[in-house]
């Protein structure tokens, strides 16, 4: 799903999940509507690797979307996250934290970051979401419409050729 001007845009969104274990794909679900923003590129995971931070590094703010296991008020939460050095024992499983502490120590570069927590219930083998978990999708993204609606105003509005 990546967007053609992917050199040019500044706002990435990261659905990370398993469209196969029923919940455990509102990730993907959410990159999907944020692929109508043509300002943001999008891209989907089953789950973070070190690698990751050479693409974090490019961006000027870097959304992470995934589903959660914990109760969340309305459903969803989003909320600033920033680098953190803490590593999980496999190169092919690490928290947003820590992609954006190695996009700092590589890069030098710290992108506004955002993790958006999705609340699923159901993550049995299957590819539809519960009813709920789509209730808490739709709730989510049509906070993040707003968000980033904002964040362009602000960010990108009197800049020339955007």
């Amino acid at each position: 799903m990546k967007n053609t001007a992917t050199e040019k845009a500044k706002v990435l969104l990261i659905g990370i999940g398993n469209s196969g274990r029923s919940d455990d794909g509102l990730g993907w679900m959410f990159a999907e509507l944020a692929s109508r923003f043509p300002q943001i590129d999008v891209e989907t995971r089953y789950q973070l690797q070190i690698e990751d931070a050479e693409l974090v590094h490019k961006y000027d703010t870097v959304f992470f979307a995934d589903a959660s296991h914990t109760a969340l008020p309305n459903g969803f939460q989003m909320h600033r996250i920033k680098a953190a050095r803490h590593f999980f024992y496999s190169s092919h499983l690490q928290s947003p934290e820590t992609i954006l502490y190695l996009a700092k120590e590589l890069y030098v570069k710290s992108p506004d970051a955002y993790s958006i927590a999705i609340e699923g219930l159901h993550w049995e083998l299957g590819t539809i979401v519960s009813d709920e978990a789509n209730i808490h999708l739709q709730s989510a993204f049509s906070y993040f419409e707003k968000k980033i609606t904002r964040i362009f105003q602000i960010k990108y509005s009197t800049q020339p050729g955007t």
